[in-house]
């Protein structure tokens, strides 16, 4: 007689208790974040959308895009094709209305470089916006990987360039890969609002979901660490 054989059992991975969390990012050597509705409080190409006149459409897409149910390449390009922004209206954008910090997020960076911590922005955003963010965390646009747009010689929308890893689903992950291939980090932590961000854990070590400026509910559910200030995480610092 045959014995039936029972089905082999899934290996679940082991779930990252709290206090292992906070343990990996005091001791991280570099904290990777996302910049809109992360360390700003608007969403970068909503706010271009809304200065070149065409703010209700793109917004549903980028509700789409950051819920994960559009692919962000996808996303990004029918967006950018709605708005058309030229090079002057996005200079005009940041003299005009730049972004606003999120509270607590100066204060936050500043301790991490005390701390001799790498600090990165990796944004599906643009990178003229997210380097004026940097400017103002002294951060080193080295340190700023973002979606680059193109433009004619008149200064008219040319499209972007969609080489650059964060113009890509997964993305993120393909930056926070090749920091540890440059630098050797032993420990990266990415903090984020959206489905993007927390894709890239792996190959990010821990990931932070954050719900200061907009709770995103698949991410709160599914992040093992989840914060709505930034107050906690200088308070983990601080211990």
């Amino acid at each position: 007689m045959k014995v039936k054989s029972e089905p082999r059992r899934k290996i679940l991975p082991k779930m990252v208790s709290h206090s292992e969390l906070r343990n990996l990012f005091c001791s991280a050597d570099a904290v990777c974040f996302d910049v809109d509705s992360t360390v700003i409080q608007e969403e970068g190409i909503d706010e271009l959308a809304k200065f070149c006149g065409v703010e209700d459409a793109v917004s549903e897409m980028t509700r789409q895009a950051m819920g994960g149910a559009v692919p962000f390449k996808a996303a990004l390009t029918q967006r950018l094709a709605l708005i058309q922004p030229s090079r002057e209206q996005v200079q005009r954008l940041l003299a005009e209305h730049p972004p606003h910090l999120t509270p607590g997020i100066r204060e936050l960076v500043s301790r991490l470089q005390e701390r001799n911590v790498q600090v990165f922005l990796i944004s599906g955003g643009f990178r003229s916006i997210v380097e004026h963010v940097a400017s103002k965390l002294n951060i080193p646009s080295t340190n700023v990987f973002a979606n680059r747009l193109k433009f004619y010689f008149n200064g008219e929308y040319a499209g972007f360039d969609e080489t650059q890893p964060t113009a890509e689903s997964g993305g993120k992950g393909k930056v926070i890969k090749f920091l540890k291939e440059k630098f050797h980090f032993k420990k990266i932590i990415m903090v984020g609002d959206g489905a993007t961000d927390m894709e890239a854990c792996p190959p990010a070590d821990a990931f932070i979901g954050f719900g200061g400026n907009v709770i995103r509910q698949q991410v709160k559910d599914n992040a093992e660490w989840y914060i709505t200030d930034f107050v906690e995480l200088l308070g983990a610092l601080e211990e």
